[in-house]
């Protein structure tokens, strides 16, 4: 991590303490918090993970200004954490309650997100990227699949 620039790691590494505060807040809180911890906890994290597809987005439209090749696999792949996201929130709008399981997908989806960033350097990432994804990823990915599990 001391290769990352500070304000990328700092900056970086405080976007995990919503998601692990919401954690701590479900396990301490009363029973009645845990539902809005967990509508929280989705919404924090499905923010995110769109979040890092418009990474993705910003990464390949980078690329095709300077006038490089673009896979159109990467045009594609930067949409799909956004349709993820939504795909995990309907099971709430057809049962009005959260459902864990959609929690603990969007966490393992946040988890295999770092399939695709360890390719992200290729493409014009920083050298540092991965360095900082990996941390990144893992913290967020975990406290939102223990939102789901606990």
């Amino acid at each position: 991590m001391n290769s990352v620039p500070p304000l990328p790691r700092w900056l970086g590494l405080a976007g995990l303490l919503p998601q692990w505060a919401i954690l701590l807040a479900l396990l301490i809180g009363p029973e009645d918090w845990r539902p809005a911890m967990q509508a929280l906890g989705w919404a924090y994290g499905a923010l995110i993970f769109s979040f890092l597809g418009g990474l993705w987005w910003g990464i390949a439209a980078s690329r095709h200004a300077r006038g490089k090749a673009v896979p159109h696999w990467l045009w594609c792949v930067s949409v799909v954490p956004s349709l993820l996201a939504l795909l995990t929130f309907l099971p709430f709008i057809w049962t009005g309650d959260w459902q864990g399981a959609m929690l603990a997908a969007l966490g393992i989806f946040i988890l295999a997100s770092l399939l695709i960033d360890r390719l992200m350097p290729r493409y014009g990432a920083p050298p540092w990227w991965m360095r900082l994804r990996l941390p990144l990823s893992i913290g967020l990915g975990m406290a939102t699949i223990l939102l789901g599990i606990l």
